[in-house]
């Protein structure tokens, strides 16, 4: 009987935060806040896609950067240290 009394009392906390879910500190924002238009949910889709390929890119140039002209500096310039 322990665990389905641990199991009750567990339900009823889930289910009280849940009561008082609009009403706590986020509650406004959790009023206000509304379902994206098509149109918004296409931008920020497209600005994310953007932030991803640029970080990738950037990634990839200094992967090349570092495994081609990498050594090469080192070979040539910091050799005779």
């Amino acid at each position: 009987m322990a665990f389905l009394d641990r199991a009750r009392r567990a339900q009823e906390e889930f289910d009280g935060r849940l009561r008082t879910l609009g009403h706590g500190k986020y509650g406004r924002i959790l009023r206000m806040a509304r379902r994206p238009t098509s149109e918004e949910y296409v931008r920020v889709l497209q600005v994310t896609f953007l932030g991803a390929v640029l970080i990738g890119m950037t990634g990839f140039a200094l992967y090349i950067f570092f495994t081609q002209a990498g050594p090469w500096l080192w070979a040539n310039f910091f050799s005779t240290l």
